[in-house]
């Protein structure tokens, strides 16, 4: 018998930002979804056009883990290092309207979903949010 593959997508949030706790909820939510959001944007209407790690993170429960990042530099270093190994990763840039001063400001990144093992090649030493 094959072993099923355990599936999860990383939400990455900045710490030092200290955003109020709405704040950081709704910007891991944009990040958790983008993935998804880019598809549809992209002309991809239909759920069984999803790669298979989508498919099967969908069907069993869509984990997911809220892990901190402590600067800018440190979130586009995981997004860029998830790329690099063929991993879906997406970065949100909030607009800054109500946080922020009006500048726009790198809050939140999502890596997956992909095989959980995938994913701790990038994330595995980050500290649970």
């Amino acid at each position: 018998m094959t072993a099923t593959l355990k599936r999860k997508q990383v939400i990455l949030i900045r710490k030092d930002l200290k955003m109020r706790r709405g704040k950081e909820i709704a910007q891991g939510s944009h990040a958790s979804m983008e993935f998804l959001v880019s598809q549809l944007r992209g002309g991809q209407k239909n759920i069984t056009d999803l790669d298979d790690d989508t498919l099967a993170w969908v069907e069993r429960g869509m984990a997911k883990i809220c892990l901190r990042v402590n600067s800018e530099e440190e979130l586009i270093s995981f997004h860029e290092k998830a790329q690099a190994l063929g991993l879906k990763s997406h970065i949100i840039r909030d607009s800054g309207r109500t946080e922020f001063g009006g500048v726009p400001t790198l809050t939140a990144c999502a890596i997956g979903p992909a095989i959980a093992e995938r994913i701790d090649e990038v994330t595995g030493d980050l500290t649970p949010y």
